[in-house]
């Protein structure tokens, strides 16, 4: 077995990314502090093919040489929109005929490896500033709540990671 090179990876250019289907999820920042984290969800969101990401508050926009370290050029592939609040993202969301999921832990929440995703739906995913979470303001607003399933002695995942396992776990369920 040997090591694939980027040019046998069949990999799309940064326009038929965009021109090509997108799984029906816009991802939300709520008020992510670390520009490496915001980079990282950008190459994470291209890698699933995601439709755009909300970037809320306080979260850093592009361009910037500390989110283009993590993100290696996926802000100029991934949609994205700044709101000065998430609330404000939310509701336009809501307009728009989303549904508002927050990433957390919480009372009532959902565990990711029992949501099923539905194929006609288009969803919200809102992941919360790395020490506080998804705001109480938003979590008054969502529709649903997923938490991902933890085993081991700390009390969170990095958002990245979090990141990384929901959008893999929505585009397993909805596309393979």
């Amino acid at each position: 077995m040997k090591k694939l090179k980027s040019d046998e990876l069949n990999r799309v250019g940064v326009e038929e990314f965009r021109e090509q289907e997108k799984l029906p999820v816009i991802v939300v920042l709520d008020n992510v502090r670390s520009m490496h984290n915001i980079g990282s969800v950008f190459r994470t969101a291209d890698g699933f093919a995601i439709e755009k990401l909300y970037l809320c508050g306080i979260t850093a926009q592009p361009p910037h040489r500390e989110i283009e370290k993590t993100a290696l050029g996926a802000t100029q592939s991934v949609a994205w929109t700044h709101f000065e609040s998430t609330l404000e993202a939310v509701a336009s969301l809501r307009e728009d005929g989303y549904e508002i999921i927050a990433i957390e832990q919480a009372s009532g929440s959902v565990m990711l490896n029992t949501f099923q995703p539905e194929s006609s739906k288009k969803y919200a995913l809102i992941f919360g500033n790395e020490v506080n979470g998804v705001s109480e303001e938003v979590m008054a607003q969502i529709d649903k709540c997923i938490e991902i399933p933890q085993f081991g002695t700390k009390h969170s995942f990095n958002i990245v990671i979090s990141a990384g396992i929901v959008l893999w776990d929505f585009f397993a369920k909805l596309r393979l």
